[in-house]
């Protein structure tokens, strides 16, 4: 019913990755690995565990994650068979030991509530495996339209998808695949709820080697995070409330002013204010514009 689906590429943490899978009190579940034609083979470490895991190869004979992850995701869950749910989980995360076991204790109540999007508490966690953050939890059932406007954070391989949904929506591509997790779950869930197992702890590592940890990709970071504050609002403005929707302007708003040199980025964000008819907000923006240059002489 469960599958695991690892894009992976790097080898540094997939062993910790690997026994955490091992860990699982439940082991009803597949895991489907995809080697975006990493230099660093992992089959020497899967020989070690392949009479402990159920798991499924494939080492794809060209890179796809360098350009897209969205795509390398793609192919990594094509893999999958007759799974029904699919985790997609980073080659450097780990799962506490009743994650899956959580997931099946639940499945019921989740389809009962007619779920296509189930989310797990999380910790940040660094190289050394020490736990970096909060424990970030969240209400059992909440509308996914809610959960972004809230001060938490996210991240793909906390959360668990009806394979229907991907299949029929598909992940949208950003740069890096930047908010590509975020808007799966607006619409993977319908703009309707998720449902958060807050018993059961992903730990999701932030290191030099990770997206979120490198800081030499802040330019495509917040390219991603224009173009999806722009999607939302041009595309999916109805899901959200009047007020939401000025909180996404505002979101866009603020994008636009850390990358001011970007003309393409001022053009849409006023082609947004007048296309949803939230013109009087751009003498607000050209203000924030202002004071943002007087601040920064």
């Amino acid at each position: 019913m469960l599958a695991i689906v690892i894009p992976y590429f790097k080898l540094t943490f997939f062993e910790e990755t690997i026994q955490s899978l091992v860990n699982q009190k439940n082991k009803i579940f597949t895991v489907y690995i995809g080697n975006d034609a990493s230099p660093e083979c992992p089959k020497e470490l899967l020989d070690k565990y392949k009479n402990e895991l159920n798991f499924k190869y494939k080492k794809f004979p060209a890179n796809l994650g360098g350009s897209s992850l969205v795509k390398q995701w793609d192919r990594c869950i094509d893999l999958i068979e007759d799974e029904e749910w699919i985790m997609i989980l980073g080659d450097d995360d780990i799962l506490g030991e009743n994650v899956v076991a959580e997931f099946y204790k639940n499945i019921k109540e989740i389809e009962k509530q007619n779920i296509n999007v189930v989310r797990y508490a999380t910790n940040k966690i660094n190289e050394k495996n020490d736990i970096t953050s909060i424990l970030y939890q969240h209400p059992v059932i909440e509308k996914s339209t809610d959960f972004i406007f809230r001060s938490s954070r996210s991240s793909l391989s906390e959360y668990i998808f009806k394979k229907e949904q991907i299949s029929k929506v598909k992940f949208k591509e950003f740069p890096l695949a930047w908010y590509s997790d975020i808007l799966a779950v607006l619409e993977f869930s319908n703009f309707k709820n998720v449902y958060s197992i807050t018993n059961a702890i992903v730990y999701v590592r932030i290191s030099d080697i990770s997206i979120s940890g490198q800081q030499n990709n802040q330019e495509d970071k917040n390219n991603a995070r224009f173009k999806y504050y722009y999607y939302l609002l041009k595309k999916k403005n109805v899901f959200f409330s009047k007020a939401q929707n000025v909180l996404l302007l505002n979101m866009l708003n603020k994008t636009y002013i850390n990358n001011k040199k970007n003309v393409f980025f001022l053009l849409k964000a006023l082609y947004i204010h007048i296309s949803v008819f939230y013109f009087f907000y751009i003498i607000h923006f050209f203000r924030d514009i202002i004071k943002s240059i007087k601040t920064r002489n």
